[in-house]
């Protein structure tokens, strides 16, 4: 069993990649490790990923969206760490799906490396 009481924030930053969305939250909300805050900023995208972002966010209370204007990727990676309210911070970007186990490996070497 996963002992989950450490919070995880992933941040990711969105910009124009509605295509790729969601494949990349599936693949976060769908991971062993539950203990997550899932954060979107949505960097001023003129496609439709904000509505993506709205749509998982209806359905999983630990997706959070952030809306701001375009200033790069930069920006809201540090928008991302402002809003950020777990004990650990890791970063995914948008168009990248990550292993089931992703978290939960991260998480369990970081433990035994120290």
């Amino acid at each position: 069993m996963i002992e989950e009481k450490d919070k995880i924030s992933v941040i990711i930053p969105v910009y124009n990649i509605a295509d790729y969305l969601p494949k990349c939250l599936d693949s976060i909300i769908h991971n062993t490790y539950n203990n997550l805050e899932i954060i979107c900023i949505n960097d001023g995208s003129t496609d439709s990923s904000l509505e993506v972002l709205n749509h998982f966010a209806e359905k999983d209370s630990r997706i959070v969206v952030v809306n701001k204007k375009n200033e790069g990727v930069s920006a809201a990676r540090n928008k991302g760490i402002e809003t950020a309210t777990g004990d650990f911070v890791t970063f995914i970007d948008g168009d990248d799906i990550v292993h089931s186990r992703y978290f939960e490996i991260l998480k369990n070497t970081m433990e035994k490396e120290k």
